[in-house]
């Protein structure tokens, strides 16, 4: 028998309570009664503070309150089989299994061993059927000794006992081992939690999918995500699936991009033995991946290394220190948190903002542009209110269907973009605090909109707010406080506070600015505008769908709100930067596919052909393929195109009502000859400038060596 649990320590079919406080005050009790713990209500309290902050119930009647605390002096472990069960925050209902683990204050790693190896074990449904129809305390204790590996392992029970929870082999020790290092508490109150900490050497998960051991190969799983979700996220995701397959090593990709996320199955996610993400924003429901050691890099790192970031992944998930992802916001605030600085969180708050607002402005951009494509282009602007306030469907009076179909559009459209600026506070400070900073962020950009402020006071607005909604949650709090905050407190404190701000002090400077800035770019002609275009075109092209390339698209994308039939600078700006984006796509495969095929390989070739549809849709990430294979030259020749490009746009006045599309939305801009002759020119450079670096580098023969060394294909 282990010193963690004895037959005292197991109290069978008895009525602890009717609520969560009472039962776990029963069970603190029970502890200070065997002499391991040197005050009862301290211990409660302590346990009680933590299931505050997150509830510890787990699907199938199961709860595990938890906690470390100054009171107890020797870890212990309680199992309560209640009548009647209490509910404690699982989904499917109350709780009639209950562990109590209670350990030392300094007691990290044993604490984490118990709450994964408990949660591991309480994930088979044998060994919690055998614990319901244990008949007396003795029994209940062989099981789990036998289940924690700390006991002799119990024969084979073919009724049902706990022969599917043996005692832990070498491989289980490893994971656990992973677990106690981590130095921070998984929550087990969620179900992702108890799920990833199944761990990945099992022989069958608990819905019966066989496990890691069952096939011999690693196990990963990996997220990826960018601000648009167009390309990069895919692209990443196809890199590293195509090379842990070369590899011999089961990943499975969950991509969070624009067509939604293809999430992963629980049973994959319980299997693995570590996750990959690889994002520019943050992932969604990334608790589901609670206890699984972790690596994180921005999304483009997908593609360039993708070897690299799965050799890491398998080495973290060998290292018993190794971070793990965290399903309680104290404990994750302990570990990713701490692991990026400040820097790092804003800037993909940003980003976050960012992916969040742009089918907004898709959206508006593309009805409007219909609504001037069916109507007057410089009557609807004026006209589209007054329309809609004296005509109807049914009774159009003076107006003709057309005008009153292109009014409709374009109200629709507009009050899209309206929501531009209010959606990016709104993520930003979703990026930052999570869902209580979602309400402070979406009125603090109201109140910028209102005064002003524009895009740039939208991201200063959603900073505050999301600081200060984050902030707010740090604080531990009673339970009865704690469910007020994140839907009465944290909105009303962090909205007072952001929106004050803005009001007060921060608004009024930043539409100045705006002003300013509208203005300069409202009178920019010539030269002026033609070092602009080429400042921006620089931009697109300098990291293919990194951070400097986003940088340009926000502030031309966010710019598109403040156009006029009077002032349109902005919508020329937006044409520039779209031309541009087209132009390392399409001059990567102009020059692996037609001018210089010899200084590419078969591959490249490939990816050339793709290449086309992708730099024709706007999605510089096409070039990506290249850049990582040769940078010194496929960056330089892309960013002098697109410097052309960007610079010819300008010049010639070329306007685009439509955030995103490339070709596909030529009836929307303005001048489309001289939008595709600016592409054109650039493409042209761009493909003649990297064949000319390849041919002076002697690309040819890297290319021959390469074609050598290529791998017969594996098949599938």
């Amino acid at each position: 028998m282990s010193d963690l649990i004895n037959p005292r320590l197991v109290l069978l079919d008895q009525d602890l309570g009717n609520t969560t406080e009472e039962v776990i005050r029963e069970l603190a009790s029970t502890v200070h009664r065997e002499g391991r713990a040197e005050n009862a209500d301290a211990l409660a309290a302590d346990a009680l503070a933590r299931e505050a902050k997150n509830a510890t119930g787990i699907p199938g009647g199961i709860g595990i309150p938890h906690c470390r605390s100054e009171a107890v002096t020797e870890a212990t472990l309680v199992m309560a089989r209640l009548h009647p069960p209490v509910d404690f925050g699982a989904k499917d209902g109350p709780a009639d299994i209950l562990f109590f683990i209670a350990a030392p204050a300094g007691a990290d790693q044993a604490h984490l061993k118990l709450l994964s190896k408990l949660a591991r074990s309480l994930m088979k449904k044998p060994f919690v059927a055998s614990l319901r129809e244990a008949e007396t305390p003795e029994r209940v204790v062989e099981l789990v000794d036998d289940a924690l590996g700390l006991g002799t392992p119990a024969d084979a029970n073919p009724t049902g006992g706990v022969a599917a929870a043996p005692a832990a082999t070498p491989s289980d020790t490893t994971t656990d081992g992973a677990q106690n290092g981590a130095g921070n508490v998984t929550s087990a109150g969620s179900t992702a939690a108890a799920a990833a900490v199944a761990g990945p050497n099992t022989v069958a998960a608990a819905d019966g999918a066989p496990g890691a051991a069952a096939s011999g190969a690693r196990r990963l799983v990996a997220v990826t995500a960018c601000p648009t979700g167009i390309a990069h996220t895919y692209m990443a995701a196809d890199s590293l699936k195509n090379t842990a397959d070369e590899m011999g090593v089961d990943l499975q990709v969950e991509t969070q991009g624009s067509a939604g996320a293809t999430r992963l199955d629980p049973s994959v996610i319980r299997n693995a033995e570590a996750v990959i993400f690889a994002t520019d924003v943050d992932v969604r429901e990334r608790s589901r991946f609670a206890g699984l050691p972790y690596i994180a890099s921005a999304v483009k790192r997908g593609i360039d290394e993708p070897r690299e970031m799965i050799d890491e992944a398998l080495a973290a998930a060998d290292n018993p220190d190794a971070k793990r992802v965290s399903g309680d916001p104290a404990d994750a605030s302990q570990t990713s948190d701490a692991a990026e600085g400040w820097g790092t969180r804003i800037r993909k708050a940003v980003m976050t903002g960012v992916s969040y607002m742009i089918p907004f402005v898709a959206a508006g951009g593309l009805l409007m542009a219909i609504a001037f494509m069916i109507g007057d282009a410089q009557a609807v602007p004026v006209t589209a209110d007054e329309i809609l306030t004296t005509a109807s469907l049914g009774n159009l009076g003076d107006v003709s269907l057309g005008a009153y179909i292109a009014a409709v559009l374009f109200k629709i459209g507009s009050l899209s973009m309206s929501l531009l600026v209010p959606a990016l506070a709104a993520y930003i400070a979703y990026g930052l605090a999570d869902r209580p900073g979602i309400a402070p962020g979406f009125t603090v950009g109201l109140v910028a909109n209102f005064m002003g402020a524009g895009f740039l006071g939208g991201i200063v607005g959603g900073l505050l707010a999301g600081l200060c909604a984050y902030w707010l949650t740090l604080p531990r709090l009673p339970r009865w406080l704690g469910s007020l905050m994140p839907v009465v407190i944290i909105p009303l404190l962090a909205t007072l506070f952001a929106g004050g701000l803005m009001f007060f002090l921060i608004g009024g400077p930043i539409a100045l600015f705006m002003e300013w800035l509208t203005g300069l770019l409202t009178g920019m002609s010539g030269a002026s505008a033609m070092a602009l275009g080429a400042v921006l075109g620089l931009m697109m092209c300098a990291d293919l769908g990194g951070p400097i390339n986003k940088v340009a698209y926000s502030f031309a994308a966010a710019g598109l709100g403040a156009a006029t039939v009077a002032n349109t600078a902005p919508q020329e700006i937006m044409a520039a930067v779209i031309a541009a984006g087209m132009v390392p796509p399409l001059g990567m495969a102009l020059a692996s596919t037609v001018l210089g095929r010899k200084y590419f390989t078969a591959q490249e070739r490939e990816n050339g052909k793709a290449s086309w549809l992708l730099g024709a849709s706007f999605i510089s990430e096409g070039a990506i393929p290249f850049a990582a294979a040769d940078p010194l030259r496929v960056l330089p020749a892309s960013m002098l195109g697109g410097v052309v490009t960007g610079a010819m746009s300008m010049a010639f006045g070329v306007t685009s009502v439509a955030p995103h599309g490339g070709i596909w939305v030529i009836p929307t801009i303005g001048g489309p000859i001289w939008f595709i002759l600016s592409i054109l020119v650039g493409t042209v450079i761009t493909a003649v400038t990297v064949v000319a670096l390849k041919h002076i580098g002697n690309a040819q023969k890297r290319v021959a060596e390469a074609t050598v060394a290529e791998p017969a294909p594996v098949n599938a």
